[in-house]
């Protein structure tokens, strides 16, 4: 009988933008898990994070632009740390859906994400 194959995919204590994560809530935090899909050529309005949240791209290539302009491409099987306090948006450039998995973790009760529908999407 095959036996259970496990694989690290990510094990770091920046966000990909290289930034120093925050320190984790000890007291009365809960886990979020959600499920993004992106159509081609959709993208998520822009937002920033409180919360630690890091999560696995299943398909497809994520594009997340901050607000400096900086980019990261996450492709299908990587597991990425998002950034914490910085406003960026997703987006979906190529052909197939993009589905992605996040989990965050919050103080219980606090927002996963603070959207800014005054920055105009380009």
């Amino acid at each position: 009988m095959p036996e259970v194959k496990t694989t690290e995919l990510l094990r770091t204590s920046q966000s990909w933008d290289g930034a120093r994560i925050p320190d984790f809530p000890r007291e009365n935090a809960e886990i979020v898990s959600m499920r993004y899909e992106f159509p081609p050529g959709q993208k998520l309005g822009w937002h920033h994070h409180d919360v630690i949240n890091f999560g696995v791209v299943q398909q497809g290539e994520l594009t997340i632009i901050d607000i400096h302009g900086n980019v990261k491409v996450a492709h299908a099987g990587e597991a990425l740390v998002e950034m914490v306090g910085t406003i960026h948006h997703g987006e979906n450039n190529g052909p197939e859906n993009v589905v992605l998995t996040m989990f965050y973790v919050i103080p219980k009760g606090e927002p996963i994400s603070v959207a800014h529908p005054e920055i105009p999407q380009e």
